[in-house]
C-alpha cells in the first residue's frame, strides 16, 4: 500500500470509528479515548492500515504501552477496548486472535480516608465554584463530569437529593445532597438562572440534550429545567455538532485541567474518575 492511499484511508477509517461509536451512543469522552488509541496504534505501526495486521501487532503496541510508557493496568485496557471495538464493530472482523490477546490484571486497592485535617486543607486551596464542586464530589461521591453536568431539574431540595443522569455505565442513580450544600446550590441556580436569561434575551440555541431527546422535545434545550447548574460563561462550539451554545463548565478544558490538578492529591476520596 502506497502512502497516498495510507493518507486516504486513514480519516475515513477514524470517520468511521466515530460513527460506529456514535450508533452505539457511547459517550463523547468515550469516543474521543478510543480515536485517540486507534490513531496512536496506526501510527505506531507506520500507518499501516488495521485490516493488514494481526494479534501479533495488536500485542506489540500493548507491549509498548506497558514497558515503554508505562502506563497503568486500566489505561492498558482502554486501549484494548478500543483496538477491539475498531477489528468488530468497524472492521467486522471477529476473528480468533482477538480473544488471544492478553488482558491487563488491574489491581485492587483499599480505599483512601481523608482525616477531617486533610479535608479543611483540601478545601482550603479552593475556592467559588470550584470549592462548591470539590464539596459535592466529596459530600455525594459523584464523578467530576457528573458535578459539572448537572441540570438545574435534578436537583431536589425537597426531598435533599440529586439525580445523576447517564453517568459512568450510561447509568442513573440518586445521591443525598448534603443540608450543608444547599445554600451555596442555591446560589449557584440563581447564578445559572442569570446566565439562561441572557441567552434567551440574545436568542441563542438551547442546551446539549442527551441522545435523541431533542428530536422528542423541540423546546426542551432552551427551557430553564435542563439548563446547566454550572454553566461557562462564554458560549462555545460542540465538539459533536459544531453548534456555538453555553456548555457546561467541564466544556472548558482550561476549567478541567485546573480543577483535577487542584484535586490531584485527593482523588482517591473525592470520586473523581471522569
Amino acid at each position: 500500500m502506497n502512502s497516498i492511499t495510507k493518507t486516504q484511508n486513514s480519516p475515513r477509517l477514524l470517520d468511521q470509528l466515530r460513527t460506529a461509536i456514535r450508533y452505539k451512543h457511547y459517550s463523547y469522552a468515550t469516543e474521543k479515548a478510543y480515536v485517540y488509541w486507534v490513531r496512536f496504534y496506526i501510527r505506531f505501526h507506520n500507518l499501516q492500515h488495521p485490516a493488514e495486521m494481526s494479534a501479533a501487532q495488536v500485542e506489540a503496541f500493548l507491549q509498548y504501552l506497558s514497558v515503554k510508557r508505562k502506563v497503568s493496568a486500566s489505561t492498558h485496557k482502554q486501549a484494548l477496548s478500543a483496538l477491539l471495538f475498531l477489528y468488530r464493530e468497524v472492521l467486522k472482523q471477529d476473528l480468533p486472535w482477538l480473544e488471544e490477546v492478553s488482558r491487563p490484571i488491574t489491581s485492587k486497592r483499599l480505599p483512601v480516608v481523608l482525616t477531617r485535617q486533610e479535608v479543611t486543607c483540601a478545601f482550603g486551596n479552593l475556592e467559588g465554584v470550584h470549592l462548591l464542586v470539590a464539596k459535592l464530589l466529596y459530600g455525594t461521591g459523584m464523578r467530576i463530569m457528573e458535578a459539572l453536568r448537572l441540570r438545574t431539574k435534578d436537583i431536589d431540595f425537597d426531598h435533599n437529593c440529586i439525580i445523576i443522569r447517564c453517568g459512568k455505565g450510561d447509568k442513573d442513580r440518586v445521591v443525598m445532597l448534603p443540608a450543608s450544600l444547599a445554600s451555596s446550590l442555591k446560589n449557584q441556580l440563581q447564578y445559572a438562572n442569570n446566565v439562561w436569561k441572557g441567552d434567551r434575551a440574545n436568542a441563542l440555541p438551547g442546551v446539549e440534550l442527551p441522545h435523541a431527546l431533542q428530536a422528542k422535545y423541540h423546546r426542551a434545550p432552551e427551557s430553564w429545567a435542563w439548563f446547566w447548574v454550572f454553566p461557562q460563561e462564554r458560549t462555545s462550539a460542540c465538539p459533536v455538532s459544531g453548534i456555538h451554545r453555553t456548555r457546561c463548565g467541564i466544556a472548558s478544558q482550561r476549567t478541567y485541567f485546573n480543577l483535577a490538578q487542584m484535586l490531584e492529591p485527593f482523588k482517591p476520596c473525592l470520586g473523581t474518575t471522569t
